[in-house]
């Protein structure tokens, strides 16, 4: 089965140079720090916000067309995985007061843009 790229078929396509092991998004054929060849990687997704701001006003129309509700107040930021490659993400988050810089988030592929959710974390004990 062949994905696109950028799908969320395709999770989330990166690279790896095969030389100083540096990971990119997206994915590129040469690394950016040595200049050598790199190769596609699946990135994991799990990283922490290292900033982010929140788009206020819709941007210009055309080419933006508003959905059906209207324009609503959106969160945007670098997420940097594990890996050490920051990923430009919507945030996906229940209530914009809540983002925190630092915060655990999930990046993956989605329609366009990558997507970020907070990571469920689990309760250990009473």
């Amino acid at each position: 089965m062949t994905t696109v790229p950028r799908s969320p078929a395709a999770g989330l396509q990166g690279a790896r140079c095969r030389g100083c092991s540096v990971a990119v998004y997206p994915a590129d054929d040469a690394c950016p720090r040595c200049g050598g060849p790199a190769e596609q990687a699946l990135l994991d997704g799990a990283g922490t916000l290292w900033t982010w701001t929140v788009q206020r006003y819709a941007p210009k129309s055309p080419p933006y067309q508003a959905p059906p509700g209207g324009f609503e107040p959106f969160a945007v930021g670098y997420v940097e995985l594990d890996e050490g490659v920051r990923v430009a993400a919507v945030l996906d988050v229940d209530d914009l007061d809540d983002i925190r810089i630092g915060m655990a988030l999930t990046v993956t592929a989605g329609e366009g843009v990558p997507r970020a959710r907070p990571t469920k974390t689990v309760k250990e004990g009473p």
